[in-house]
């Protein structure tokens, strides 16, 4: 847990700054695992179910282990009607994985959004952080190869 308490420390224990916390929990495992949770709860003072409800209420954050790289396909009016459902039907059959779930290697994991606020450019896919747009579907080999 010393890494753990290295980012309390860096945000001196202070409640209000527990979704920074989070989210450095997070970039340190690629997820929020039940018993940083539950050491977090101890250590700041904030009710785990208040914990819970941040993490599940962010879509940021995952309860469960994500892959490598983490691949999100907007699925909002505007990347639908461009052509979205194709692109997240096409990663789905390559990848043999469906939106929330991650691949066997923990290599990809595969979900969709709502909207990303992006209409003008969609479809969108955000690749590693990395907002990628007029997705086509011929843009997945580049991506799957890793030269995103």
């Amino acid at each position: 847990m010393k890494r753990v308490e290295n980012i309390f420390l860096r945000y001196k224990y202070q409640k209000d700054n527990i979704i920074p916390i989070l989210q450095n929990i997070q970039k340190q495992f690629n997820f929020l695992p039940t018993e940083v949770l539950k050491y977090a709860s101890q250590r700041l003072k904030i009710p785990l179910s208040k914990i819970y409800s941040l993490a599940t209420f962010y879509t940021t954050f995952s309860l469960k282990p994500r892959g490598k790289h983490l691949i999100t396909i907007c699925m909002g009016t505007a990347c639908h009607v461009r052509g979205s459902t194709a692109i997240l039907n096409e990663f789905e059959r390559k990848l043999s994985i469906k939106p929330g779930a991650t691949t066997k290697d923990m290599n990809y994991s595969l979900e969709t959004v709502n909207c990303l606020g992006c209409c003008a450019i969609g479809p969108i896919v955000v690749y590693d952080g990395k907002y990628i747009g007029e997705f086509k579907l011929k843009d997945i080999g580049r991506i799957l190869k890793g030269r995103a």
